[in-house]
């Protein structure tokens, strides 16, 4: 089955589910029982010997395994990247490439059984007890702060307000009114001081205001000693007297305290602001400065490496002649600064094993994320290089679709290597599963509390494995927010999760309407939006292949 089947490719109609298989085609759930069993008869290409259909299997080496493998079984059954029951996710393919595997090399003794895929919530977890916690903290000023996270509480330095301030551009008064604005005549040809002209923010008065007076004062100011309120501009009405002076007035009476914002109001010096733990965001910035902080104690942000593998690959331009255009490039990074991750540009590598395996050595990052070379294929470097390095792998294949080639190896002490499928969405894939929780283990960030939302419509299901679906959030008249499952999430495919505010888990077996799941929110996602519904994502039918007119309903 191709990712246009399931996905929804533009012009595409496939076979819906559950419709019978053609002529001479095997039924996927006979086919996954097969698998199962290890009763699976060998996939042999026309005009090749069985020999043909057998898939060299990828490096394990110290890997963590689990109690069946999604592919086999957990029997001694070869892999077969067209396995049935990822009609949306050939286990073995990479960006760019289909078709049959090449056969094993002929050093090799015959086939090695698949590694077992980790069950997903295992390698969730796993991924994130990679590393026993973040590096040491250090101090960074607060124009280096954002997106790190606070290694110590964040106490006040000072009483906040630091003194009494105006909450309103009016005038301080003094009393229950009505107020003297000017001193009287005679007090000025007396040599008295004349009373200044108002208070501004950032002023520090001299003179106290005595009672039965007022003073003009702006927002923000320092509120002059006996002041008991602050009328608000609007309120008062000013009024010329006999004598030259002023006298101000006010249709109601002035409680103590009005408009005033009174010092140690938000907090008091030594109290706690923010726990250690906390993520430095825009607003915790401004807190800190506000409190007296110049710098922080946070922990550092973690550095990636991003290596893009394929000579398919083009950085410009339209496809062309047998080549794609790198979709995970431009994705990767700004997706890991997002997750607080300081990440370099994405190189670009051949594929060649000495060019990867020159670009791991030299790398420093906490973390290498590569893209595709995940599988058997011929020119699927990844687990040969890992074996070159003695790297230890701790998660080889998971069962989730898309993305069930995915990996995390240890390359040395607090450095890891997570492999991603070449597939765009199988990429992101791999990206939630094995690297967010990494880098929110080395960021010292908290897991996101669960959130589960229900479907606004049944999603089929893997026989064993997770799957991930994106979903949007809409708004229910009847069920509240639901999740929306998308068209168009083949793992080739962008333009489902472009639309998408998070990934919906989905367990073994589908989930119907109505059920509740976990979803994995995107960085960038605010839980909600705002109502858009992409018309070929309408919650009647989201998984209805689209027609021939272009993909739209």
């Amino acid at each position: 089955m191709t990712d246009g089947e399931w996905g929804g490719e533009p012009g595409a109609v496939g076979r819906a589910w559950g419709e019978p298989p053609a002529e001479g085609g095997g039924d996927p759930f006979d086919d996954a029982l097969a698998l199962v069993n290890g009763t699976a008869p060998a996939r042999v290409r026309a005009g090749s010997g069985p020999e043909a259909a057998t898939v060299t299997v990828p490096y394990a080496a110290g890997g963590a395994t689990a109690a069946a493998s999604s592919a086999t079984g957990g029997g001694d059954a070869p892999y077969t990247p067209d396995d049935p029951f990822a009609p949306d996710d050939p286990a073995a393919a990479r960006s760019g490439r289909s078709g049959p595997a090449e056969p094993a090399p002929a050093t090799r003794s015959g086939p090695r059984p698949t590694p077992d895929a980790v069950p997903w919530h295992t390698a969730r977890a796993l991924a994130g007890r990679a590393v026993a916690g973040p590096p040491a903290p250090e101090t960074a000023a607060l124009g280096e702060a954002l997106g790190r996270t606070l290694a110590a509480p964040l106490t006040a330095l000072t009483d906040l307000p630091s003194f009494d301030t105006s909450a309103m551009d009016g005038w301080a008064v003094s009393g229950p009114g009505p107020w003297r604005l000017d001193p009287p005549a005679d007090a000025a040809a007396a040599g008295e001081a004349a009373a200044p002209s108002g208070i501004l923010a950032g002023q520090d008065p001299a003179d106290g205001l005595l009672d039965g007076h007022a003073i003009p004062i702006a927002t923000g100011a320092r509120v002059p000693a006996g002041a008991t309120a602050v009328l608000r501009s609007e309120h008062g009405e000013v009024r010329a007297l006999g004598d030259g002076g002023r006298r101000l007035y006010a249709p109601r009476p002035a409680p103590p305290g009005q408009d005033i914002r009174p010092r140690g109001q938000e907090c008091r010096r030594g109290d706690q602001l923010l726990p250690a733990g906390t993520l430095v965001t825009p607003a915790v910035l401004g807190l800190a400065a506000a409190a007296g902080y110049d710098e922080l104690t946070a922990y550092r942000r973690p550095r990636a490496d991003v290596f893009v593998l394929g000579d398919e690959l083009l950085d410009r331009g339209l496809p062309r002649e047998g080549r794609i255009r790198d979709a995970l490039g431009p994705m990767l990074a700004p997706w890991l600064h997002a997750l607080g991750v300081e990440a370099a540009p994405p190189r670009h590598l051949a594929d060649d094993a000495d060019t990867l395996y020159a670009a791991l050595t030299e790398s420093t990052a906490d973390v290498v994320i590569t893209t595709g070379g995940t599988a058997a294929g011929p020119v699927d470097h990844v687990h040969p290089t890992l074996r070159r390095l003695g790297a230890e792998v701790l998660v080889d294949g998971v069962a989730v679709r898309p993305g069930h080639p995915m990996l995390l190896a240890r390359l040395a002490p607090r450095r890891h290597l997570v492999g991603l499928p070449g597939n765009p969405l199988a990429a992101v894939s791999g990206l939630l599963t094995l690297a967010e929780p990494l880098l929110r283990t080395l960021a010292a960030r908290r897991p996101a509390a669960p959130y589960r939302v229900p479907l606004a419509a049944g999603v089929p299901g893997h026989p064993q494995d997770t799957r991930l679906v994106p979903v949007a959030y809409r708004d229910d008249e009847r069920h509240g927010l639901t999740a929306v499952p998308l068209r168009f999430h083949g793992p080739a495919m962008l333009r489902g999760i472009a639309a998408a505010d998070a990934l919906a888990v989905v367990p073994p077996g589908g989930a119907e309407r109505d059920t509740e799941l976990d979803t994995l929110e995107f960085p960038w996602s605010a839980g909600w939006s705002a109502g858009w519904t992409p018309d070929w994502a309408a919650p009647r039918d989201p998984y209805d292949p689209p027609e021939a007119t272009g993909g739209r309903t």
